[in-house]
């Protein structure tokens, strides 16, 4: 059944409102020639742009009814369909990336979340490296240099998430105990990983329009709070930008921050099956276009 104008128009004006809290600081920001490391980083190391974050989309499959082309939300390729109109059957580089996306979210749901990294990925990106390579060099080292190399040193250091694990430091790779590659990711993503909880977001943009709008809103508000806590768990002093550490170094930091990974792992496993629906209604509507049946709307 299509969506009504009025009802269409509202979701696109409260997603644009919702976002709009995220986006505006980080372009005042860039303005301002200024950064912050927490904030700032889904736009960094993420390649979606704060503007396109603010796009609307109902998602494949779903009508849309309007009076004409011109007033649906830009930035989609839409197609005139009874009662209204929908978006068109998506590229092949679309339908690859949802079947990537299908596949690695089936794998990292079916094995059992781990919970002993304690965030130690953040301290090895540091490990035994010169002060001036420092990621974050701007921001003091809570323990020094020395010290955060001792924590280091003497916890067990098990990152699963590849793209966290190529930021180790040289020193640091022998010491965890496993070996990501990017040809092994989707064997041993896992649930319990904060990185990988916050790459919901990435999967989600990748997909985008063909994933609602929404979705991808819900994924990034997701990614932006675990990565306060992947923060505060870092060997940085984040204290003047209001962020009280979570100290891993010690018996009751660890408590503290495996009870919040858990909280996050629950979140993002309601978000990964959201998605993982989502990116089987992708490839359904495209297998749909080159059959030459027309899918049921959404």
């Amino acid at each position: 059944m299509p969506l009504p104008e009025h009802e269409w128009r509202r979701r696109a004006a409260a997603h644009a409102a919702r976002v709009e809290q995220w986006v505006r600081p980080v372009q005042e920001r860039r303005l301002r020639g200024e950064a912050h490391p927490v904030e700032d980083f889904l736009f960094t190391y993420y390649s979606q742009r704060p503007a396109r974050l603010l796009r609307w989309s109902p998602g494949a499959g779903a009508v849309l009814a309007a009076v004409d082309r011109d007033a649906l939300p830009e930035g989609c390729d839409w197609e005139a369909v009874p009662g209204g109109f929908r978006l068109a059957a998506p590229p092949e580089g679309i339908a690859r990336t949802a079947a990537w996306v299908v596949e690695l979210l089936e794998r990292t749901a079916s094995r059992p979340a781990q919970f002993g990294c304690f965030g130690l990925h953040e301290w090895a990106m540091v490990h035994r490296q010169p002060a001036e390579q420092v990621r974050h060099a701007s921001w003091p080292l809570r323990l020094g240099a020395d010290g955060t190399s001792e924590v280091v040193e003497s916890l067990p250091v098990r990152c699963s998430h590849f793209d966290a694990f190529r930021f180790f430091t040289p020193e640091a790779r022998p010491l965890n105990q496993l070996q990501p590659t990017r040809a092994t990711q989707a064997e041993l993503e896992q649930g319990g990983c904060l990185h990988a909880n916050m790459d919901l977001y990435k999967w989600a943009y990748k997909v985008f329009p063909y994933v609602d709008a929404e979705l991808v809103a819900d994924c990034f508000d997701l990614a932006r709070r675990v990565r306060e806590l992947d923060m505060r768990a870092s060997p940085y002093d984040l204290r003047a930008l209001g962020y009280e550490p979570v100290a891993i170094e010690t018996a009751a930091g660890r408590a503290e921050y495996v009870v919040q990974q858990r909280a996050f792992a629950a979140e993002a496993a309601t978000l990964r099956e959201r998605l993982l629906a989502q990116a089987l209604t992708v490839l359904e509507v495209g297998r749909a276009a080159q059959s030459g049946c027309a899918p049921q709307s959404g």
